[in-house]
């Protein structure tokens, strides 16, 4: 006999040995072979016909009509879905279950009106729901309607605050949902031995939210080598769609020296699945010469805790200029409230404080600690404290220490 032939027998003799099986077992025990089945071995065609036999034993139980709902949607059977679930919004089911199960096909396949009723509704029947107040937090986040989004993140986060997901929409929500925030920020570093000067930063900034993402005009005001210094820098955080946004930036200052005369910057932000988080861009620092560095980052969420490794390289003719920052979160109760630690080694150029260091720096050592506490005071008013201490090598085999501090306020409105 063909091997063919005789593997299609062996397939129908155990359908017709596994359905004698299914007539003796109960509607619950059916429930279970099913919810096995599809979880397990993700033969969904059989735990569809496992969830019928249970529906044929108890055709009122709710909980299997919800599931069979599900099985038609992850088999993409989505006509055969909607018709189970439209069926039981009929009948008012009112259960946790079926607003999450019946808003999830909406969300996915875009069905954007129909899944905001859906949504909307499941909301109103179980406010304090975690499962519906994502939902809904990410269905208004897909639609642009970032408030209605903000307010189902704060809920969910106030009822608990080790939430992944909720903490990583609420930073992404961030660039959209504030429409105005005036900031001022003061830092203050010291040398023990590379320079006998502080420097002293004070940089005041306007935000304002779009429709596309934030906007930021910046003006720097600097004293350092015992000279001053102004610069002007404009950012924006365009979106691409749901997963993708840019960073997008540039400054000027005519106080070479104190600043770099030009500096641009570009990155592509990726929101990935399960929480993590990635990016991929370059930054130009323009002095008497133009000096460019490659970075990239990788983020984890995870409950409330945020974790970050990023890196920038600046390659030149014969070496490769590299630094590296590991950056732990701890979030109290929100987007803007947060315990921070930073380890690293190397100088990076974001910050305008050490942009002027990053030349040559292939050939020194820099080793990095630092701390910071933000805390929102009534949602409207974001303080900011920082401290970072460097050990730095500026000169083959002589190091000096670095200490850094910040403050910043910002008004939001």
């Amino acid at each position: 006999m063909k091997p063919y032939i005789i593997s299609l027998l062996l397939s129908l003799l155990t359908t017709i040995t596994i359905y004698g099986q299914d007539v003796n077992l109960s509607s619950d025990e059916l429930f279970s072979r099913a919810r096995n089945v599809a979880f397990e071995l993700k033969d969904y065609p059989q735990a569809i016909r496992l969830i019928k036999s249970a529906l044929d034993k108890s055709p009122e139980y709710t909980d299997l009509h919800i599931f069979l709902g599900r099985l038609y949607t992850w088999s993409d059977k989505i006509d055969s879905a909607a018709r189970v679930f439209e069926n039981l919004h009929a009948k008012k089911i009112k259960d946790e279950d079926f607003y999450l199960a019946y808003g999830y096909l909406l969300y996915w396949n875009n069905q954007n009106e129909k899944a905001k009723i859906i949504i909307d509704e499941g909301l109103s029947q179980h406010p304090q729901s975690e499962d519906i107040l994502l939902l809904h937090a990410k269905f208004n986040y897909g639609i642009k309607a970032y408030q209605n989004a903000e307010s189902s993140v704060n809920t969910l986060l106030n009822i608990n605050p080790k939430n992944t997901e909720a903490n990583s929409l609420a930073q992404n929500l961030k660039s959209y949902t504030a429409k105005n925030a005036i900031s001022i920020n003061y830092d203050f570093t010291h040398f023990d031995k590379q320079f006998d000067d502080n420097w002293h930063i004070l940089g005041v900034s306007y935000r304002r939210a779009t429709s596309l993402g934030s906007v930021i005009f910046k003006t720097n005001y600097a004293n350092k080598f015992a000279d001053n210094g102004l610069q002007f820098e404009l950012e924006a955080y365009p979106r691409i769609n749901k997963i993708f946004y840019l960073y997008l930036g540039a400054g000027y200052s005519d106080n070479v020296g104190i600043f770099p005369r030009y500096r641009t910057g570009v990155s592509l932000y990726a929101n990935l699945p399960k929480s993590f988080e990635g990016e991929i861009g370059y930054r130009q620092l323009n002095f008497s010469n133009n000096i460019w560095l490659y970075t990239a980052s990788i983020g984890k969420y995870y409950q409330n805790l945020w974790f970050n490794l990023r890196t920038y390289l600046s390659p030149d003719k014969t070496n490769i200029s590299h630094s590296y920052t590991g950056t732990v979160r701890y979030y109290l109760k929100g987007a803007d409230d947060y315990f921070g630690l930073q380890v690293g080694t190397g100088i990076s150029p974001e910050e305008n404080r050490n942009n002027l260091l990053v030349e040559d720096s292939f050939k020194l050592k820099t080793y990095k600690v630092g701390a910071n506490y933000n805390f929102s005071i009534k949602k409207r008013n974001l303080v900011s404290i920082a401290a970072t201490y460097f050990n730095q090598e500026f000169q083959v085999s002589q190091k000096g220490n670095q200490y850094d501090l910040s403050i910043g306020y910002s008004r939001v409105f």
